[in-house]
């Protein structure tokens, strides 16, 4: 979801939302929707929509929930989302980023800066953190599947830019425009992944000291339990300190 990136403070977070799974399954059920009605109804021919698909499998959701996701869009009776990026800063100078499907962008846009001010931060133009991340597509696989070098050479071979290794999995990375073929020759050499989607990476990791970290976990709850917001990317580190404090909560 004790934090040595922003990637597990974000898994951090998400898992203290398990007592929320409804409104995730909202989440995935919107982007799937979305994903079918702006491409192609197959999950083969969409990348997109197979990545929701994934994200959607990984929390368990059901094939009948999906399909009826997947159906919406092709009953014509879906809601007319607008994708929409915010950016800002947050406390002890985190650059944050916001992704939203919104069906209505003054509402999200109010509750959003309502949410920066509450705790904070400050909310920016757009382009005004985005500098700070690499915007790229993931596959995640387990650790299982292979040690670090057998994967960075797969990562070659299937034509990814680079593969990461910790003890959270190896995660592939590669540019947009490359995400269906290396995902596509990925699952044919290693299986189903974990996850496969385009995220915002961040280049730097801010340190955050503790009193700014308590409040900019807030901030990072509120926004993403937001029902118009699909994604919260930030480039912080939490001492192991106030993670252990954070998750005894």
């Amino acid at each position: 979801m004790a934090g040595h990136s922003q990637f597990k403070n974000i898994m951090f977070r998400k898992g203290k939302q398990d007592a929320q799974r409804s409104k995730l399954f909202s989440k995935l059920s919107r982007e799937i929707t979305v994903a079918a009605k702006m491409g192609l109804p197959d999950p083969a021919h969409n990348p997109r929509l197979r990545a929701a698909i994934i994200a959607a499998k990984a929390q368990s959701m059901s094939k009948d929930v999906i399909e009826r996701a997947v159906k919406k869009a092709l009953g014509g009776d879906a809601e007319n989302y607008e994708e929409v990026r915010y950016e800002g800063r947050g406390p002890g100078g985190v650059a944050i980023i916001v992704e939203a499907l919104t069906d209505n962008r003054n509402r999200t846009a109010s509750d959003v800066r309502a949410a920066f001010s509450k705790y904070s931060g400050a909310l920016g133009e757009t382009g005004s953190v985005s500098f700070q991340f690499d915007h790229v597509a993931s596959v995640m696989y387990p650790l299982a599947k292979g040690d670090a070098e057998a994967m960075l050479e797969t990562a070659i071979e299937v034509g990814a830019n680079e593969c990461l290794s910790d003890e959270d999995g190896h995660e592939f990375l590669c540019a947009i425009e490359d995400f269906a073929s290396v995902r596509e020759a990925l699952e044919a050499k290693l299986g189903d992944p974990l996850s496969a989607k385009i995220l915002w990476k961040p280049t730097n990791i801010v340190q955050v000291p503790d009193d700014a970290g308590e409040t900019l976990t807030k901030l990072l709850d509120v926004l993403d339990d937001h029902d118009d917001v699909q994604n919260v990317y930030a480039n912080y580190e939490l001492s192991d300190a106030l993670m252990e404090k954070l998750s005894a909560a």
